[in-house]
């Protein structure tokens, strides 16, 4: 039997969720809280950390517009990979420009993968009292420049297929309402 007929089978079904949203709204916490209730009900998942992605995949790129168009491009090109092998692909990265964003999407409609963007809409006054990386305190203080929702743009989405607002809910929560609409969308 190959790979394609057992996940056919078992209805294994790849799908790349993408949350976008600014420095410390909570993307990766909610998608790592996420991808733990998935493997426990048997899904094959991978989160594509962006801090990770930028070590390993995109070593060498800095923050210019054409470096972070590069590196989203890079980990829609892995994400859409993985998903397109029945996989459940979260991508907690900020993805500031919407049409790097939009780029990703129509890798994913031209090969037939699904994709599912999410909104981490969580403000910027929140954002920077979490700072989990103290990127906000270094821009306040001048040490940094480029931030992405201070002093470089973040183009929010305009029709996300969701939008979580962490400040409101608990992670569990947040997680609940994306596998909520996971399912409802016949991905899971």
């Amino acid at each position: 039997m190959t790979d394609t007929q057992e996940d056919q089978e078992n209805h294994v079904t790849g799908a790349t969720i993408w949350l976008t949203g600014l420095p410390s709204a909570g993307k990766t916490t909610i998608a790592y809280e996420l991808a733990g209730r998935l493997r426990g009900e048997g899904h094959r998942v991978e989160v594509l950390d962006g801090d990770e992605i930028r070590e390993f995949l995109s070593a060498g790129l800095g923050f210019t517009r054409e470096d972070r168009h590069t590196n989203v491009q890079r980990i829609g090109f892995v994400a859409e990979l993985l998903a397109s092998n029945g996989v459940k692909v979260l991508v907690p990265v900020i993805a500031p420009y919407e049409d790097s964003r939009e780029a990703v999407r129509k890798r994913h409609q031209s090969e037939g993968t699904a994709y599912v963007e999410v909104h981490v809409a969580t403000p910027v006054d929140v954002c920077s009292v979490r700072d989990v990386k103290g990127l906000y305190a270094k821009q306040a203080a001048g040490e940094i420049t480029g931030l992405t929702g201070v002093d470089d743009p973040y183009d929010e989405p305009r029709n996300p297929d969701l939008r979580i607002e962490s400040q409101n809910q608990t992670v569990q929560e947040s997680a609940a309402r994306l596998h909520a609409l996971l399912t409802e969308k016949g991905l899971l």
